[in-house]
């Protein structure tokens, strides 16, 4: 109850920006169409594979979509703002975990740029480009197993950027050379295939192909959902280092007389 509580409160408190929200709709719409274009001239003057350029479209419009609820999480998950207010000394004291609170209130946020970010940018690409859906209900369902993983990877990942700032107090950074490697080896701009050899295993090496690369492609029927199993283990690492990074936090706070 507590859980469905505080990622309800995270959604509705995000329906008063709609209005704003929908202008980085368009936004997002203007730069997908850019990526869309010069993968269009490319493949005008050079051979895209099995891709092509109607490939290249469809992979491009739902990474897009895809981004909003992978790449686009609050920095640090606000945990940053509250260990320089102090506030986090409250919020270790709950009697919730504190990756519980974050979590839940994360997972109201991604709920919420599902539905008005994600859906409204992929239905809008659909009718311009002319895509195709997939035929077969276990594509759906492969890929919405794909996209929840990949947005929890992101909420670990965010939420130990933002448990760092106790030591750093500044842990900003380090959410913008997250975003830059997301966009560089999760296949986000180059699918890596394309990638060069060496850039291509640290990508394959990398939580980020879980994030956009999987669910892109197993949406498009391009790869087997074994996967998933990858995701999988990201997932089960990443939630046991939230943890352990929480007890130290909290064993700091200790010291510290928080």
């Amino acid at each position: 109850m507590l859980f469905y509580v505080l990622a309800r409160k995270t959604y509705v408190s995000n329906l008063q920006y709609r209005g704003a929200h929908m202008i980085k709709n368009a936004a997002s719409l203007i730069f997908g169409f850019m990526y869309v274009a010069i993968w269009a001239g490319i493949g005008s003057s050079s051979e895209l594979g099995a891709k092509a350029a109607v490939g290249m479209t469809a992979y491009i419009a739902f990474n897009q979509a895809v981004l909003w609820i992978t790449g686009f999480l609050p920095a640090g998950l606000g945990i940053e703002q509250s260990v320089r207010t102090g506030q986090i000394a409250l919020d270790v004291m709950r009697p919730t975990h504190l990756f519980t609170q974050k979590l839940s209130q994360a997972w109201g946020q991604v709920a919420y740029q599902f539905v008005y970010k994600f859906l409204p940018i992929y239905i809008l690409y659909y009718f311009m480009f002319s895509l195709s859906l997939p035929n077969q209900v276990s594509t759906y369902l492969w890929t919405t197993l794909a996209l929840v993983m990949a947005a929890y990877i992101s909420i670990c990942i965010q939420y130990m950027i933002g448990l760092i700032s106790m030591w750093t107090t500044e842990s900003r950074w380090l959410y913008w050379v997250n975003y830059a490697l997301s966009m560089l080896i999760s296949g986000f701009f180059i699918p890596i295939e394309w990638l060069p050899a060496w850039l291509r295993t640290i990508s394959l090496a990398s939580p980020y192909p879980s994030m956009l690369y999987y669910p892109t492609n197993l949406y498009l029927g391009r790869i087997a959902p074994s996967v998933l199993f990858i995701s999988l283990l990201w997932c089960i690492g990443f939630t046991f280092f939230c943890l352990l990074m929480t007890r130290f936090l909290q064993r700091k706070l200790e010291v510290q007389g928080g």
